[in-house]
């Protein structure tokens, strides 16, 4: 299993930098209820599901970012 302070790599034809997450300041949801916890990284955001952390990290541009929580707040992945 990985350790969670090692470089993860990036998957294949990814257009983002590797990241080097093991010092990174992770932050939890507001409300303190999710398994999602997210990181300002060199200009990218990263996140990371907190019950997991030695799984791999989504790595985000910030317009990427910025379509995912307008999407968000405006319902696109609630479950019906």
């Amino acid at each position: 299993m990985a350790d969670s302070t090692t470089t993860q790599k990036p998957l294949s034809g990814w257009d983002k930098p590797e990241l080097d997450l093991s010092n990174a300041e992770w932050q939890s949801s507001s409300r303190g209820t999710g398994d999602v916890q997210i990181a300002f990284v060199e200009g990218f955001i990263a996140m990371r599901n907190s019950g997991r952390p030695e799984s791999p990290s989504l790595i985000f541009s910030p317009a990427e970012w910025r379509a995912f929580v307008i999407n968000a707040r405006e319902g696109e992945f609630d479950l019906t």
